[in-house]
């Protein structure tokens, strides 16, 4: 099974992102993260992908400490790969591979042909992106599968590596590797991997922890051989019940002696230390060495109290101490995470429980094991601590934390999404701190909008849930609506915005009264421990998030619930920053979908399709219009205002309407693309006013536009640009060919004229407008975004519909960075049977011509009812032209949507519209005109003027 990252490889997209890496192109959206990163490192190392120098080192070996821990987890996972064409790789913390089992004799011989065998390097630096080297630069676990190798020689190849680290210390002492032929890679081999380097490192945490539970009984039995005879032992007095224990410290001296004493093991240069306590107690701690039976050296801590109680958990032995339960690290499915009680009878557990690191690093000088009567010379020393065996499994929960936080950090917040970053908040915790983690937030978070104060009844929406094997049988899925009865944690934690911890469901009533029967089904599966935690940022309370165990025995600790705490508190802020960005976004989008077409006007020049995609990062100015006009002609319009955001969309909805109110006017299009101009560049130097504002219009800062005008009559298209893309003209037979316009300058700049190209179009041509954001990205420059849309344009008899369906899966990248507006148009024609034309010379007399003409058209086409009307409406047209007007007069008739009527002459003056005074012979003829029709109006062109009325069809 090869993944779905890898499935492209096989067709050639990982070959052209690793040749386009060598020749300096950028690759990013064709690679994943991780592997783009190795191949920079390997670059930067000068490594040849075909050239490889493999160093070889014979005699390799690791401690015998860690091998002990490491053969036997090797010899379960070699058996249970048996059958499965895989080798087993186990290196040291250098890359270079000490030990390799292999299942399969093929396998074998193809990875010593490539030098990956005992005693050859196997770093990152020297053979490139692989398990071993690579899982050591990004010193965690690593899935490298065929051209995600740098090397050629590695690409046959599917391998996943892990590093194996000390459990006490953190430091990397091995790597483990799993590899494959390419053919049989799975990506669970990261996970069989992952898990093996757990266990090994949970053997390791177990030796520790057996030489520490020597290191006590040696001790013990010491100070029994030195102390005598049994007296009642001293007891601890139970704690006061206000956060003190027996001796009276409070939890804020047990953390200050607990962090003291942690530095004093950890210095071997220091025997001694003071600590100040409260209540004008001072602690002297004292450290020093100690030998066990076998040999092993360890370090005890003791304090010395002065002034305030006695410390009677800490007195002198003078017997031999009550047996009691001690917690010992023991490893798990998952690593040494769990814990069990170990009785001895002969030692009795600290008081003050604190951290201790065993064996301590280097001691000055050697010295002989202190027997009790010098470790506790003097009546007012009180032992402290003494290699404690639960001190490995603290020193891993306390790094673990540390960790988890500053993964957190790193991971959660990604996005400007609430439901990913409830997804990351639940994947970041889960298996590492929970074993269930759901996220629950009211719907109004995920509109973006203000939340209401959320009591303990408020219906909740969950949207995230992560869990490390099946969901908790009978807990909500995503997507439930989820309203908590007031007894529950989750009720309690939003109602007072506190945490709540139930470290035992089972006898917690009143999660169990939230629904009892599903409940009890709950807690059959597993689940025994909860944290509720709240969502709140800025004052705010935005959900709950419940923290569940179930595959670790150990319930929540209060360290837990500070852990959690700091876990959602990084998380609220985040959610509470995409909810703000989501309502911006949701308003901008509001804004921009007001502005752009609702639907597609009526028109019979072009069959229309179109697309727009707001951009991942937020709305911006693109849009795009098609405007009927006058003589059956229709103008397509696109056009980009550069940025995102409100401003951007308010300034597209300016500029277009602006467009349409330059098109009410009929312009050319180069006189429409100069107005423009013109309005941005006064818009730009703030000549424009907010309403009840007193601050100038902050302007545009750029945009471009394409303006089009078809006319289906000639068939004639007229184009002109500023500084836009080259539209894009489709013949019937699929020919491609961008038009040659000229560019121009971006609107606002001014200065120079625009240009515009006249074509004559086919019927059946296509006509594509586009904005920048659908041919070039970062990844990807004009040019070859260009070719990409020829190639898939050049297709015969496709419907603009389909056509922007090629374009969009073709082109569009999967989270597109700016916004794409793309306008299909598929030109048709108005022929010689709808269209009737006559010229008229400049005579009187012609009128009665011209209203025979029409009359007799009309009845040919079945419109005897417009008759009078379209007759009254020709005659006064063409007599004032004759009047008014210079040289040869042309009446033109167009069946279309309407019965168009067109009077054009040599003359540029526009009639004017005018109320006769009662005792005015003429002056009435226009105003007929305007009462007898729906629309009228005047275009002017290259020789002339054309007055031009539009009644509808019965």
């Amino acid at each position: 099974m090869i993944s779905v990252s890898v499935a492209w490889d096989d067709i050639g997209g990982l070959v052209d992102a690793h040749e386009r890496f060598l020749a300096g192109a950028r690759v990013e959206a064709d690679v994943r993260g991780s592997v783009l990163e190795s191949w920079k490192r390997c670059r930067s190392a000068g490594l040849e992908p075909g050239r490889l120098r493999v160093p070889y080192e014979q005699g390799l070996t690791l401690d015998e400490r860690f091998l002990r821990a490491a053969d036997p987890v090797l010899t379960r996972l070699s058996a249970s790969l048996a059958d499965m064409g895989m080798s087993i790789a186990l290196c040291d913390a250098r890359g270079r591979m000490v030990r390799r089992l292999d299942g399969d004799p093929r396998l074998r011989d193809r990875l010593d042909e490539v030098n990956f065998a005992p005693g050859f390097d196997a770093s990152e630096p020297v053979v490139g992106t692989n398990g071993v080297g690579t899982a050591l630069a990004e010193r965690g676990p690593i899935y490298v599968v065929g051209r995600e190798h740098f090397a050629d020689c590695l690409q046959p190849f599917a391998c996943a590596g892990s590093p194996v680290r000390n459990p006490l210390s953190g430091r990397i002492e091995a790597v483990l590797d799993l590899t494959c032929l390419r053919d049989d890679g799975d990506p669970t081999m990261l996970r069989l991997v992952r898990a093996a380097a757990r266990d090994i490192e949970g053997r390791l945490l177990e030796q520790a922890t057996e030489r520490e539970r020597a290191l006590l009984a040696a001790y013990r039995r010491a100070a029994l051989d030195v102390r005598g005879a049994a007296r009642p032992p001293v007891r601890p007095a139970p704690g006061d019940g206000n956060g003190h224990d027996a001796d009276g410290l409070g939890r804020i001296d047990l953390a200050v002696l607990r962090e003291r004493a942690e530095e004093l093991i950890a210095s071997p240069g220091r025997t001694l230390d003071e600590v100040p306590l409260s209540g004008g107690r001072v602690a002297t701690l004292l450290r020093r060495q100690v030998m066990g039976a076998a040999g092993e050296t360890g370090v005890v801590v003791e304090a010395r109290i002065l002034g305030g109680p006695q410390l009677s958990g800490l007195g002198r032995p003078t017997s031999p101490p009550v047996a009691g339960p001690v917690p010992v690290a023991t490893p798990g499915p998952n690593g040494p995470v769990a814990a069990r009680e170990a009785t001895d009878p002969t030692v009795s557990r600290p008081a003050v429980v604190v951290r201790a690191v065993v064996p301590p690093p280097q001691p000055p000088a050697p010295q002989p094991a202190e027997t009790v009567d010098d470790i506790l010379d003097g009546a007012e020393s009180r032992l402290l601590l003494v290699g404690e065996p639960g001190v490995g499994r603290l020193a891993v929960l306390a790094r673990r934390r540390l960790e988890l936080l500053h993964e957190a950090g790193v991971r959660i917040g990604t996005t400007l999404d609430v439901t990913r970053t409830a997804e990351e908040l639940a994947a970041v915790t889960v298996p590492r701190f929970a074993d269930f983690v759901a996220v629950d937030v009211p719907d109004a978070v995920l509109r973006g909008e203000e939340p209401v104060a959320l009591g303990g009844c408020t219906a909740l929406r969950r949207v995230a849930i992560r869990a490390v094997r099946k969901q908790p049988a009978n807990l909500y899925d995503v997507g439930d609506a989820v309203e908590y009865v007031s007894s529950t944690p989750q009720a309690r934690c939003l109602e007072l915005t506190q945490s709540v911890m139930e470290p035992v469901l089972a006898e917690a009533g009143g999660w169990i009264a939230q629904d009892p029967e599903r409940m009890g089904r709950v807690l059959a599966a597993g689940v025994h421990s909860l944290i509720a935690v709240p969502l709140r940022a800025r004052g705010t309370t935005l959900g709950v998030v419940s923290f569940y165990r179930s595959e670790r025995p150990a319930p929540f600790e209060d360290d837990d619930l500070s852990l959690a705490q700091e876990l959602v508190l990084r998380a609220a802020t985040c959610i509470d920053n995409a909810r703000r960005y989501t309502r911006e976004h949701n308003t901008a989008l509001a804004l921009q979908r007001s502005l752009l077409p609702k639907g597609r006007p009526e028109q019979s020049a072009v069959e229309v399709a179109y697309r727009y995609l707001p951009a991942q990062a937020g709305v911006g100015g693109d849009w795009f219009d098609v405007i009927p006009l006058s003589g059956a002609r229709v103008a397509l319009v696109v056009g980009d205002v550069v940025g995102h955001g409100l401003h951007a969309a308010a300034t597209m909805g300016r500029l277009r309407t602006a467009v349409h109110n330059f098109c009410s006017l009929d312009l050319s299009p180069d006189d429409l693309l100069t107005h423009l101009d013109d309005l941005v560049g006064r818009l730009d130097r703030g000549e424009g006013w907010a309403v009840e504002s007193t601050q100038a219009d902050s302007g545009i800062v750029g945009a471009t536009c394409l303006y089009a005008v078809y006319d289906p009559v000639s068939r004639r298209c007229t184009l002109t640009r500023a500084g836009h893309p080259l539209p894009a003209v489709v013949a019937p037979d699929g020919t491609v060919e961008f038009v040659d316009l000229p560019p121009g300058q971006p609107l606002g700049l001014g200065g120079m004229p625009f240009e515009t190209v006249e074509l004559e179009l086919a019927e059946g041509s296509q006509l594509v407008l586009y904005t920048d954001g659908l041919v070039e990205d970062r990844l990807r420059d004009m040019d070859s975004g260009l070719d990409r849309l020829r190639t898939v344009l050049g297709v015969p008899g496709r419907s603009p519909e389909d056509t922007c369906e090629a374009v969009l899966d073709a082109l569009l990248p999967e989270r597109p960075s700016d916004d794409v507006a793309l306008l299909v148009a598929r030109t048709r024609v108005l022929g010689p049977e709808r269209v009737a034309e006559w010229v008229l010379p400049s005579d009187p007399a012609v009128v009665s011509r011209a209203r025979t003409a029409v009359t007799g058209q009309l009845a040919a086409w079945g419109l005897d009812e417009l008759a009078f009307t379209t007759e009254l409406v020709a005659s006064e047209l063409v007599t004032n032209a004759i009047r008014h007007a210079t040289g040869p007069v042309q009446l033109r008739l167009l069946r279309d949507r309407a019965l168009l009527c067109e009077v054009s002459d040599g003359s540029s003056t526009s009639p004017r519209l005018r109320r006769a005074r009662t005792e005015d012979e003429g002056g009435r003829g226009l105003f007929l005109v305007a009462q007898l029709t729906e629309r009228w109006g005047t275009r002017y062109t290259p020789y002339g003027k054309v007055i031009w009325t539009e009644q509808a069809l019965p």
